[in-house]
């Protein structure tokens, strides 16, 4: 129940008093005698409660400090009850009571329970076909102009302001952001950007250069006429410094910095210095920018950074042999970004159906991969909590049980975009009960073909992403710059919609922690999921001039739009940034 705020009346003198006659104001003038009985009356009265009120005061202030530190003791007491429930579990535990829903791992129980429902049921297995319903309403757009995304920025002179590098870093699609920014920023300075390098990760472990991913060529011709880019600095300059990249001023950018950061910090270090070296390179640039800035990241994005030649050729045969494999659904596949590798579910610190070994397990990778960081002592190890707000990786299990609830049949042909999963073949058996036509990308290539990207991730990431890009169905468990730029990706190839699924993990844990709910009320709730999904894919956030805050990445339009009008003949193999299409799209 709401509370009443408190009325105030006003004296003569505009001093304000609380409708209980409380009053923070000076008191007003004394009222004239009546009587000289009832005033020495009141003056006795008053001598009263004068004592009285000094001897409140003169013990009040010991009972009151006596209250407040009977409150600073319990006030710890609180705070370590509430590090316990965070660290051993639901207090609720600790006392015998049920755990609260969603808390504990129970999904192999609940699978064991209605395995013969599940297997039963495929009578209505759902058309891939007619997955999607519902359809992005296009608006009639402005007409889009040649020169929007080569305009350059007023204050950036007319010539050239000098030489950018730029190191990027993280795994595969997390360069990709930063060769998009890369792009933009030298087209908001009237830079000419030198071809990114990648940062050499400790957990990526992957040595590729630029030119083992993407092709360089097709990158730098796409570009020319919007920005400059060349392949290594002149020989004067890199005579100037020894041969060594790393010896050229390097610039720490903050993160996430606006148009005018650049232009007020950056831009005059780059005239004066003639190159600059920003490093690292990742998110060092804000999504609102001017739009023919925000042209370069689409143009980079989805024309000029195209996969090289040995990752499209044996990505192309992935692709065309799940086309095969799927004839019994028409060709169409549903493809699964499984977050389940063993460094995964150790970082993310939550508890399966492994019992004490599992924890010991887990123990030992993340002492081995994090060094401490998880025995420090302002680190809360919490499963439970993980587990109710979402942030535990999904099992293949979990995953199988919710395409089964949503209607996919055990004929559908499943992609699987994974690194090694974590006891595989434990985790992995529940799985294929449900969907035994599931692929991997190792099962769907030969030794031979698949040897020369064997210990480079980002290669085998490359791989992934083009199989789940062409499929019918994307599913994400667990974020990340893979499927959102996957979202997005597809978002602008299928008319503004993702065909994504997107579980809700805090709904489902509640669900398979559920022993007493049936195969049909499971199955009802993932068909709501499932349509939630369905509409989310068509979302488009309100986007406000120069005030975008979401990942033009994860929702290209309608800032793409105009890139996107250069796909009309999809079977021209220079018209994505893959230099094939697959027969689906044919």
């Amino acid at each position: 129940m709401a509370m009443k705020p408190k009325s105030h009346a006003h004296d003569g003198n505009g001093n304000a008093s609380d409708a209980s006659g409380n009053s923070s104001s000076p008191s007003p003038p004394p009222s004239p005698r009546r009587h000289a009985s009832i005033s020495q009356c009141r003056r006795r009265v008053r001598s009263k409660a004068q004592y009285a009120q000094s001897l409140k005061e003169s013990f009040g202030g010991g009972i009151l400090l006596r209250r407040n530190l009977r409150y600073l003791l319990v006030l710890p007491l609180l705070y370590v009850c509430g590090l316990l429930m965070c660290v051993v579990g639901p207090f609720s535990a600790l006392v015998g009571g049920p755990a609260p829903p969603g808390s504990v791992y129970l999904s192999h129980e609940m699978f064991r329970r209605l395995w013969r429902d599940i297997q039963a049921d495929n009578s209505s297995a759902l058309e891939l076909s007619s997955v999607w319903k519902y359809k992005r309403r296009q608006k009639e757009q402005r007409p889009c102009s040649n020169s929007t995304a080569g305009r350059r920025f007023e204050s950036s002179g007319p010539g050239p302001s000098g030489y950018l590098i730029v190191e990027a870093n993280g795994g595969l699609n997390q360069q990709r952001s930063a060769i998009c920014n890369a792009v933009a920023v030298a087209g908001l300075l009237n830079a000419i950007l030198v071809i990114p390098r990648f940062h050499f990760h400790s957990v990526w472990k992957d040595p590729s250069e630029f030119g083992d991913i993407y092709e360089e060529d097709h990158f730098i011709a796409t570009l020319e006429g919007y920005v400059k880019v060349v392949k290594k600095l002149p020989e004067a300059l890199m005579e100037s410094y020894d041969y060594n990249i790393t010896d050229v001023p390097t610039f720490h950018v903050q993160a996430w910095a606006s148009v005018s950061y650049y232009l007020g910090e950056v831009y005059p270090v780059l005239q004066k210095q003639g190159v600059i070296r920003i490093a690292p390179f990742a998110n060092r640039l804000a999504m609102n920018v001017p739009p023919h800035i925000q042209s370069l990241r689409c143009l980079t994005n989805y024309e000029a950074l195209r996969f090289s030649s040995p990752i499209s050729i044996l990505a192309k045969k992935l692709v065309n042999r799940m086309i095969e494999k799927s004839s019994r659904t028409g060709g169409k596949y549903v493809s699964i970004h499984l977050r389940f590798e063993e460094d995964m579910v150790a970082f993310s610190c939550c508890v399966y159906d492994g019992g004490e070994a599992e924890k010991v397990e887990m123990d030992s990778i993340r002492e081995k991969g994090w060094r401490g960081k998880f025995k420090q002592k302002d680190r809360l190890i919490q499963p439970g909590p993980n587990r109710i707000n979402g942030k535990c990786p999904l099992s293949p299990l979990e995953v199988g049980m919710m395409l089964r609830g949503m209607g996919f049949g055990n004929d559908t042909s499943i992609y699987l975009a994974s690194g090694k999963i974590y006891q595989a073949e434990r985790h992995l058996a529940p799985l294929l009960k449900m969907f035994p036509y599931l692929y991997t990308k190792e099962s769907l290539a030969t030794a031979n073909e698949l040897a020369p990207f064997k210990g480079y991730s980002s290669r085998l990431a490359a791989l992934d992403y083009t199989v789940c890009l062409f499929s019918e169905v994307f599913v994400t468990t667990q974020g990340g710059n893979f499927p959102h730029f996957l979202m997005g990706h597809r978002r602008f190839l299928y008319g503004g919609h993702a065909k994504t699924i997107m579980p809700d993990k805090r709904k489902l844990v509640v669900l398979l922690q559920d022993m007493g709910l049936s195969w049909k009320a499971f199955e009802d709730e993932m068909e709501e999921m499932l349509n939630e999904s369905d509409r989310k894919g068509v979302m488009v956030p309100r986007v406000k001039k120069f005030n975008r805050k979401t990942s033009v990445y994860t929702f290209p339009l309608p800032e793409c739009r105009c890139i996107q009008k250069s796909h009309k003949n999809l079977n021209n193999p220079n018209s994505t940034i893959f230099s094939y299409q697959p027969r689906s799209m044919r």
